[in-house]
């Protein structure tokens, strides 16, 4: 039993950490409610703040504004987003674990009803002490 929860951990992390980006951009697979409301939110501040901070430098050029703007608003949504997917990956990561843990379970219950589970190819146990004699 231990060595299932352990596959199925490491599978379930693993898989978990690959669909990460889809976490990120895809809100309809992976809502994380209460957490993703607020990067569109910091976005649009970060272009504010910008805007404030880099007008005077840039001397009325609205275009060398606008792309500051843009850059420092993406920059911070992804961050967030980032940010976002490291704190519910845990979450996610048990659940991929909890799937693929019944999913190897049942697969193994399946098997054994079956009988297909007891014929292997592999030589039966080697007793300490006693000779394999080959008629056995």
């Amino acid at each position: 039993m231990r060595g299932l929860v352990a596959y199925a951990m490491v599978v379930g992390l693993c898989l978990a950490i690959a669909l990460a980006p889809m976490m990120q951009r895809w809100d309809w697979l992976f809502p994380m409610p209460g957490t993703r409301s607020g990067c569109g939110g910091l976005g649009r501040y970060e272009a504010i703040r910008t805007k404030a901070a880099v007008a005077d430098l840039a001397g009325g050029d609205g275009a060398a504004v606008a792309y500051a703007q843009e850059t420092q608003s993406r920059k911070a949504v992804a961050e967030c987003l980032a940010a976002t997917t490291t704190l519910w990956l845990p979450v996610y990561g048990f659940g991929a674990a909890v799937l693929v843990g019944a999913g190897a379970w049942s697969l193994d219950r399946s098997r054994a009803r079956n009988g297909s589970g007891s014929q292997t190819s592999a030589p039966g146990p080697v007793y300490a002490g006693t000779r394999r004699t080959g008629t056995e």
